[in-house]
């Protein structure tokens, strides 16, 4: 199915199935743009190695280039092949993921550093939803961003996230998305845990950690 967007440009809409996931994979390697279900809203994103891909999400949602993209990964694994997790983080994440906790870390994969305007630290989450997570695992790495243009609502409809977002490749529908909120973004910093955005879960339940 192809669905027509407002500036006259066509996209393809695919299920969260096995053909589907195959499609937007294939896409996303070839540099597309993908947009598809997470726990917390839909998402726009692309593969967070090709810089020229990574700009044109930058420019479908009007963001600020100051404003770094933080990036899915399917498992903890995946996401120590490019970044450093200290033991805090570590149990963070063996706790939390797949879930709704983003863990800024040390990065050192240096390809990354270029494609995605970086020093030395990524945002990195597991998304707690079975089509996404079936996604990272053939393309592993994956800028996770709502799909909306910046300053404006988040999309939990698929039908509403389709009317509203232009320009990408493929429209990866999961159905209408329930959601907790947004994912609590933190750091560790000399062992100790630092809150950057307190979202679903709450400060108390990760300082128990």
């Amino acid at each position: 199915m192809v669905i027509k967007q407002k500036k006259q440009e066509i996209s393809l809409k695919v299920s969260c199935d096995k053909e589907g996931i195959q499609k937007a994979a294939k896409i996303i390697e070839q540099g597309g743009i993908v947009v598809f279900p997470t726990d917390t809203v839909y998402g726009i994103g692309c593969n967070p190695y090709n810089k020229e891909s990574v700009k044109k999400v930058y420019d479908i949602k009007s963001r600020d280039f100051a404003k770094l993209f933080p990036v899915l990964v399917s498992s903890k694994e995946i996401a120590s092949k490019i970044a450093h997790f200290d033991d805090v983080s570590k149990k963070l994440a063996e706790k939390f993921w797949p879930g709704q906790l983003t863990i800024i870390l040390k990065l050192t994969d240096e390809k990354l550093k270029e494609s995605l305007n970086l020093t030395n630290k990524i945002a990195l989450r597991v998304p707690n939803h079975k089509c996404t997570l079936e996604l990272l695992e053939k393309c592993n790495y994956l800028i996770g961003t709502s799909a909306n243009v910046s300053g404006q609502s988040s999309f939990f409809d698929p039908l509403e996230c389709i009317k509203n977002v232009e320009n990408y490749d493929i429209f990866v529908d999961g159905g209408t998305i329930t959601s907790k909120g947004e994912s609590t973004i933190i750091e560790v910093e000399n062992g100790k845990i630092k809150i950057i955005r307190e979202g679903s879960l709450s400060k108390e339940e990760i300082s128990d950690t």
